[in-house]
């Protein structure tokens, strides 16, 4: 394989908008450049190729020579078209790049279009033809458009110039032609010095991923920039991943909002329902909670033994401390029953009267009901 330093020059002059080539000159040069930088770079792993361009406001540069197929592909977006194309002061900028190149084993090589008339003589064209030849640049040539200027035969001059064992090539493709890439990629410029067949698939294959790139995902060819392509892919799928987050995010707020309108509009009905009743339903279930707490106070004893041993225990000793209390209670009544005992206490105390009126009040208080009842019994019966 032809190790290569490779420049191109475009002609980006005001005859680039012409449309007899597919869809205008400007637009066709720059798919036939893309297809031959594919091809130069795919040919040899070392081979570099630069771009600049003949018109506007002057001679440019766009890119150095490399080996980055991104960076050839990106610096042709956006360029003016204007002004005239000044061909020898491109070509001889292009040579002073070549002679600047990293690696000096490359061989040196410009690609010229020209798609626009030539002010220049042909004897001024030959003896720049003839210095390329003494430094070892070769030449190739891509004529379209119009030719009645006499074009055709000052290239063809300056190309036989510069010709060296049959290195350097011209290429004539008159208006009509649907692209210029069809026609040159049968060419000597992309079969080369060589005439391999190699280069002739690495061109196709060029042709394919430099001009359109509609053959690849993202435009990226993945045998040639594989970082870039993982890239695009990468975050092609996390904003895909992302969308489908948002857009399932969206969903369960909606549907988490239909939830609680529909809980407000539910609660809202048991509101007014409960509005509706009257008192009379109040009052009546009122009076069920009291008999439900009146059935529970009404337990009996067995089932409070049976649930509850501890409380049945303490409810025996309580019922218990009531009787003994009771029986005291009328022990002390039936002391306070007897008159005669009562009277003798009071009067063997010092200072009490026992027939003090007050005295037998208190002692008639103290009397007890059955007893009273008794006597007034007795006090009727002798009556």
């Amino acid at each position: 394989m032809v190790l290569e330093a490779t420049m191109i020059c475009l002609d980006n002059s005001e005859w680039m908008r012409n449309g007899d080539y597919t869809p205008n000159r400007f637009q066709a040069q720059c798919d036939a450049v893309n297809l031959i930088c594919g091809a130069k770079t795919q040919s040899n792993p070392e081979n570099t190729v630069g771009v600049m361009t003949m018109a506007g406001k002057g001679v440019r540069v766009l890119v150095t020579p490399t080996s980055d197929l991104g960076k050839i592909l990106a610096c042709m977006h956006g360029l003016e078209i204007g002004g005239e194309s000044n061909l020898t002061a491109a070509i001889q900028v292009a040579q002073l790049a070549l002679k600047h190149r990293q690696n000096k084993r490359q061989q040196q090589r410009i690609i010229v279009f020209v798609g626009s008339p030539i002010k220049y003589d042909k004897k001024i064209l030959e003896s720049l033809g003839k210095k390329l030849k003494k430094n070892n640049v070769a030449l190739d040539i891509v004529d379209f458009g119009e030719s009645d200027d006499g074009k055709p035969e000052k290239l063809e001059s300056m190309v036989s110039a510069v010709n060296n064992s049959d290195s350097s090539h011209i290429v004539h493709i008159p208006p009509g032609q649907n692209a210029l890439s069809d026609v040159l990629i049968s060419t000597p410029i992309f079969t080369g010095e060589e005439g391999g067949s190699g280069f002739a698939a690495a061109a196709a294959a060029a042709a394919a991923t430099a001009g359109s790139m509609g053959g690849f995902d993202f435009g990226v060819d993945p045998n040639v920039d594989p970082e870039l392509a993982l890239a695009l892919r990468v975050s092609m799928e996390e904003e895909r991943a992302r969308q489908e987050a948002a857009a399932k995010k969206a969903a369960e707020e909606a549907s988490s909002k239909e939830k609680g309108d529909a809980g407000a509009s539910g609660s809202t009905d048991a509101i007014m329902a409960e509005a509706d009743k009257g008192p009379q339903d109040d009052e009546a279930a009122l009076l069920q909670q009291a008999l439900a707490m009146s059935m529970d106070d009404a337990k009996p004893m067995s089932d409070i033994s049976t649930t509850d041993p501890d409380l049945a225990l303490a409810l025996e000793m309580s019922v218990e401390a009531a009787k003994e209390d009771s029986g005291s209670q009328s022990d002390m009544n039936k002391v306070l029953g007897d008159q005669s005992f009562v009277s003798s206490i009071l009067s063997s105390l010092p200072g009490v009267d026992p027939n003090d009126p007050s005295v037998k009040s208190l002692l008639d208080s103290l009397q007890p009901e059955q007893e009273k009842k008794e006597d007034k019994s007795d006090k009727s019966e002798e009556k």
